[in-house]
Parts: C-alpha cells; structure tokens; sequence
C-alpha cells in the first residue's frame, strides 16, 4: 500500500509509476497545485479546470502510451497530453474489456 495521504496537496498520486494524480477538490485552470510523489512535493499549473475525482496529468505523456493510475495500466492516450492537462474520456480510452481487441 501506499503511503499516508499527507495534508496541504491538491491532488493525490498513490504509485510513483503514475502519470496521473487525482483531484481532491474542483481545481481551476491556471492554478499552480501541489501533489506528492513518495516523500516530494510537486507542482504543475493546471491547463484545464478539473473536477474534484478527475485525473490530471503530472507528466507530458505521448499518444499512444499505457497510462497508469494507483500503478495499474488503466487505458491508453488518443493523444498527446501535456503536464497540467484533464485526463478523461476525451483524450484517453479504455483498453479492459473491449471486444474489438479481444485476439481470435
């Protein structure tokens, strides 16, 4: 398991593998936030707003890239996102499940 959730963050990231951290509150574009990485503290000014349990990206990440949130692989960019950018539905899709990638 992860660390303790530390105080004075506006995001959480709960694996060090992750490109994501998720909001703990309704964060506002232009805002510079803070979110932890084992025992450092990060910032990135946000590009989007982003809603409270919604991912951000912490890192640019190319098209194309297995993303990973909580260290788990949990779809796959459409495009290229950049540090500080809303990472949903629009630019990620989902890759468990999907029959169209089922192997015959």
């Amino acid at each position: 398991m992860a660390g303790p959730i530390m105080a004075g963050t506006d995001a959480l990231v709960m694996d060090p593998r992750d490109h994501v951290a998720t909001a703990i509150n309704d964060l506002k574009q232009g805002q510079r936030i803070t979110f932890r990485v084992q025992e450092q503290v990060q910032e990135v000014t946000l590009l989007n707003d982003v809603p409270f349990g919604h991912k951000l990206a912490i890192q640019d990440i190319p098209a194309g890239t297995d993303i990973r949130k909580y260290g788990e692989v949990i779809g796959r960019t459409t495009t290229q996102i950049l540090a500080g950018q809303h990472v949903h539905v629009h630019n990620v899709e989902g890759i468990r499940g999907r029959g169209d990638q089922a192997k015959a």
